[in-house]
């Protein structure tokens, strides 16, 4: 069993990205499950801990499948699995349904989990993203096309645990990739992790407030 629990996989995690402690940092967390892996990471580095909230678009009849994912913004980015769309059979009619359901949810949790705390500018800064472990990789995909667009300097994608062709058809949408598991068989994201309980609302709001931008000071202000 390669980890404990988030927090393990956390640790581990940010000791293989101590190389980018001098960067300016900021961790960009998956929730709910990558937020006690991202925490870890922002503490370590240190630097501030911000959502990238994106929902898997899954086939209606079998939910766990992904037709693609979609991240909020202005712009919503959406990633589309065409070939599940394809075997699937399903019309545009019913993606774009399923798709504005997701987008509604993203607001939700908007809502309950940032409240009206503005997003972290990432302009000119290394964005860390992070996830307790991929799978497809379809949602991470999107959340990494909507990040560019937000222009940080460098975009590294990190996680745990991964699929190795998961891990090697990413290497077009990241900067850097660091993956301290990867198999070539893999299983579901839980069976790597000895402790995978559901993360709570709770504790992911907890870990945000812990992990916020820190005020400029005076001299930061006056430059820019």
């Amino acid at each position: 069993m390669p980890f404990a629990n988030r927090i393990e996989a956390g640790r581990r995690l940010a000791q293989a990205l101590i190389r980018y402690a001098r960067d300016r940092v900021v961790v960009l967390a998956l929730p709910r499950g990558g937020v006690p892996v991202a925490a870890e990471v922002a503490s370590a580095l240190p630097a501030p801990l911000d959502l990238v909230l994106v929902r898997k678009i899954g086939y209606p009849r079998q939910p766990e499948l992904a037709m693609g994912a979609v991240v909020d913004g202005a712009d919503p980015i959406i990633v589309r699995n065409e070939d599940v769309i394809r075997i699937t059979g399903v019309s545009e009619a019913e993606f774009d349904e399923v798709c504005k359901q997701e987008l509604a949810e993203i607001e939700r949790r908007r809502s309950r989990y940032l409240g009206s705390r503005a997003p972290i500018e990432l302009l000119g800064r290394t964005a860390i993203v992070i996830d307790d472990g991929l799978a497809t990789g379809a949602t991470m995909r999107a959340a990494l096309r909507a990040l560019r667009k937000r222009s940080p300097a460098k975009i590294v994608l990190a996680v745990p645990v991964a699929p190795s062709e998961t891990i090697d058809a990413m290497r077009g949408e990241a900067d850097d990739i660091v993956c301290l598991e990867a198999f070539d068989f893999f299983g579901a994201i839980g069976a790597y992790y000895s402790d995978f309980r559901q993360v709570s609302d709770d504790e992911l709001i907890d870990a945000l407030a812990r992990h916020g931008e820190p005020a400029a000071t005076p001299a930061e202000k006056r430059e820019g």
